[in-house]
């Protein structure tokens, strides 16, 4: 584990090429204790939320000092707001004008069945009223109202409910798996029940085209 000692110290009394070694080494502990901090952390806030969350819980599911939480990312809100980073960079990637409405809100779907803590901590914000994780929507209801213009959607639905109504669609299965044990008689993370939403909700999808 590399903790917050003074690097520079270790390195001095090395020729260079043993220098560089341990650069090398000392570099690749650091990523992996940012990567196990940042994994816990996005688990521990998903299952809790932030309020509930304690840094001492990350820490120990990460297998580190609780200090390299301050060290790396300054904090408790400090590694909060870098998932929220990755999270908004990671639905960036999934944007994609060129495929139709249906296809780019399954991958949303397909997505979050992969690793659904993405869609907790997005409830957890929405519940606790944490703005600073907020995007505004400006973007994706200019697709939707494009997509209107141009024929593929019905304009007969505003964008603003359109987009409500495919988020809640994508993130009802995480976040409701009781009811959707009692209404399908099965598990959300099951992979039937997986497909089969997914083919729904394509379908659904699909009622909405112009």
């Amino acid at each position: 584990m590399v903790d917050s000692v003074n690097c520079a110290d270790i390195l001095a009394p090395m020729n260079p090429p043993a220098r560089r070694r341990a650069a090398d080494a000392i570099t690749a502990a650091s990523e992996d204790s940012r990567t196990r901090l940042l994994e816990a952390a996005k688990d521990v806030f998903a299952e809790k939320g932030y309020a509930g969350a304690r840094v001492q819980e990350i820490a120990d599911r990460a297998g580190v000092n609780k200090q390299l939480i301050n060290y790396y990312f300054g904090g408790k809100n400090g590694i909060y707001a870098e998932l929220g980073r990755r999270w908004s960079k990671s639905e960036t990637e999934l944007q994609n004008p060129e495929l139709p409405y249906d296809e780019l809100v399954l991958g949303y779907l397909r997505n979050n069945f992969a690793d659904p803590r993405g869609v907790r901590l997005a409830a957890w914000s929405e519940l606790t009223g944490r703005p600073e994780t907020a995007e505004p929507a400006t973007e994706d209801l200019a697709d939707i109202e494009r997509r209107q213009a141009e024929g593929e959607l019905s304009d007969t639905i505003s964008p603003a409910m359109v987009m409500l109504l495919s988020q809640a669609l994508v993130m009802a299965p995480h976040l409701m798996p009781d009811a959707v044990r009692r209404i399908f008689g099965s598990d959300a993370v099951d992979p039937g029940f997986q497909r089969d939403y997914t083919e729904q909700l394509g379908r659904v999808l699909r009622l909405l085209r112009a």
